[in-house]
């Protein structure tokens, strides 16, 4: 990494675009140097501009004149609740909320740590972080004690940010005992606790420790944004590791602007004033980018969401709140469409609202299999755009362009998640390196430098952005995903590259078996992964969730379903077993847990991830499944 100046020839017409698109930017100070090296062996993007986000995504907008405008829409199934925040009462309440942060010590540079549910009091304390130049981590509300007491030792936050509780669909999660546990745990101590009193449940504040959010905003004085440098980090993320630290992904202030309002106009075609909704949560990078800075920043109105795609009320809550603030895209994971169609196969919840203001729909988080793109679309009737990206990367890597540049529709397809966006040199490699042909399988990689808006470092560890992502092909950001590029140039993600198989000498991807089981018209959704075989090294195992209303039997479906995967994979690719259950286990924003299937089935002890949606879930499978091998 040494001799990274040497590895990334940078074209000036690199340089050229990103100045020209830095020019949406409201500065400071405006950049002069565009993209330059820096002492981490890493490169840093507008390295003299100055700016402040919360800036630009409140005053800004007050300033032009939009100050009525809705900012911010609180929608909570789980307590009846429904808020709308103008940006010019939002400005005042972030400004209001960074005094409360700067009587308590907080300046430029500080970390804040932040564990609350998705209520606009989070947006408010990430936006006051902001204005002050303090740097905020989220952490998702409701982790376990411990995963926080890790991050508060990484992190060292001079505050924690946290609410009462959370509130799912059928209980009340206190999260002021787990935070006092975190912190007791912890090596690192912060010198206070900010808490965000919910009547659904009362926190005990220490007295020497712990204030009440309400109490310090009655006292609080608004404060202006202070002026931080393009470079400084706006955040940290932290992202599950291998070794089981948790990586601290760091993003600047100045890229992660241009590439927000870069892409809300590019990607995502919207203009201001209207309305985006992003169905995630502010503990995930989507959160953080679509719920909070990008739509802001773009003067979007937003929609925080504290409900599920079903069961609150039901499989049609999503319809619900497209009509009712006349949404104009919707960004949410193949896994919540999933849960509505199991739930709702027909579409016939939808029928009973108006979508006539939505104009897309935006899936990303994990690979859209064709099936769930078929049903939304023929459901909908609306363009379904796949799309794929990384918390590392902070923005999308690839989509479907709204156009062809001359106006002309650009076609989806299934399965794919479009072309790479413009400044992602993406490329299939082997594992020499080397580009394979179209159609061809290998690691994801993109070319350096990475566009403003991407990783900065890793927190703390600037050794580890070397060996996580830089070292296996030099001149390359490894992404960790599988794929291929068809003759046409669509993208094609396949899963991450440990889910690729070996049956005996032969490597076959289980993102393939998925997409054929995922086919049937009986499945809702589907995992396959790779067990031990004595004879054969691997072969893989199917865990298939059905469609509510089908009448077929088991038997009937397995069989199937294993008749499928031989006529479109082949008899190599048989399945050694299928099973039917009731539920995949999943992390909070809905990524199935392979690693964990395959410990379960294979009998090792079971790592499960802090990021769990439902512990009781693997309870419910690991008993089925652990004798499946034997």
């Amino acid at each position: 990494m040494e001799k990274l100046k040497d590895s990334i020839k940078i074209d000036d017409s690199i340089k050229k675009y990103w100045q020209e698109q830095a020019q949406q930017v409201a500065w400071y100070k405006k950049p002069e140097t565009i993209l330059s090296t820096n002492n981490d062996s890493w490169y840093d993007w507008y390295t003299d501009g100055e700016l402040n986000s919360c800036y630009l995504a409140l005053d800004y907008h007050v300033e032009q004149g939009r100050g009525e405008q809705t900012a911010l829409i609180y929608d909570s199934p789980v307590t009846g609740q429904k808020q709308k925040f103008s940006y010019s009462e939002l400005t005042s309440l972030v400004a209001k909320f960074a005094g409360v942060l700067r009587d308590q010590g907080v300046n430029k540079g500080d970390r804040v740590l932040i564990y609350m549910p998705m209520i606009p009091q989070a947006a408010i304390a990430m936006l006051a972080c902001a204005r002050l130049g303090a740097i905020h981590s989220v952490v998702f509300g409701g982790f376990a004690a411990h995963e926080l007491a890790v991050r508060i030792n990484d992190a060292e936050p001079t505050i924690i940010i946290g609410a009462s509780c959370g509130i799912e669909i059928d209980k009340v999660i206190p999260y002021k005992p787990l935070i006092d546990e975190a912190i007791e745990i912890a090596t690192h101590k912060p010198q206070h606790c900010i808490i965000y009193q919910r009547e659904q449940a009362q926190a005990t504040l220490i007295p020497s420790r712990d204030l009440n959010w309400q109490a310090q905003m009655d006292i609080a004085v608004e404060i202006p944004p202070v002026s931080v440098n393009s470079t400084d980090p706006l955040y940290i993320l932290y992202t599950s590791g291998t070794t089981g630290k948790p990586k601290g992904v760091v993003r600047d202030n100045g890229g992660h602007a241009v590439a927000m309002l870069y892409s809300m106009k590019h990607v995502y075609g919207m203009h201001t004033g209207d309305v985006f909704w992003a169905a995630s949560d502010v503990g995930w990078v989507v959160g953080h980018s679509y719920i909070i800075y990008g739509t802001l920043m773009a003067g979007c109105t937003t929609i925080m969401y504290e409900g599920k795609p079903i069961r609150t009320p039901d499989a049609g809550a999503f319809w619900r709140v497209c009509a009712e603030y006349k949404v104009n895209a919707l960004f949410s994971a193949p896994t919540a469409f999933r849960a509505i169609g199991k739930e709702d196969p027909k579409g016939e919840l939808l029928k009973n609202y108006d979508l006539s203001s939505l104009k897309r729909l935006y899936l990303a988080g994990e690979r859209l299999d064709p099936a769930t793109y078929y049903w939304l679309k023929d459901t909908t009737q609306l363009p379904v755009i796949d799309h794929w990206w990384q918390t590392e990367t902070g923005w999308p890597i690839a989509s479907t362009p709204l156009d062809d540049g001359h106006g002309n529709v650009v076609a989806t397809k299934a399965g794919s998640a479009g072309f790479p966006i413009k400044g992602y040199d993406v490329q299939i490699l082997d594992a020499s390196g080397k580009q394979v042909p179209a159609g061809q399988q290998g690691s994801v990689a993109i070319k350096l430098p990475l566009p403003p808006g991407c990783l900065a470092t890793v927190y703390r560890d600037p050794q580890r952005l070397i060996s996580g992502y830089l070292s296996d092909f030099p001149g390359y950001y490894t992404s960790g995903d599988g794929g291929y590029i068809d003759e046409a140039g669509y993208l094609f993600i396949m899963g991450r590259i440990d889910d690729v198989i070996n049956v005996a000498g032969h490597r076959l991807s289980t993102g393939e078996m998925e997409e054929v089981l995922s086919s049937h018209p009986a499945v809702a959704e589907c995992a396959v992964v790779g067990i031990d075989d004595s004879l054969k090294g691997q072969v893989p195992l199917g865990l298939v969730v059905i469609k509510n209303g089908i009448s077929a039997s088991d038997e009937e479906l397995i069989s199937e379903l294993k008749q499928s995967i031989r006529n479109d994979i082949g008899a190599i690719a048989s399945l050694k077993n299928l099973v039917i259950i009731d539920r995949l286990p999943k992390t909070r924003s809905g990524k199935i847990l392979r690693k964990t299937l395959r410990q379960m089935i294979d009998g090792e002890e079971i790592d499960i991830p802090s990021t769990i949606e439902d512990i009781q879930v693997i309870t419910e499978l690991s008993s089925r499944l652990v004798n499946i091998n034997k």
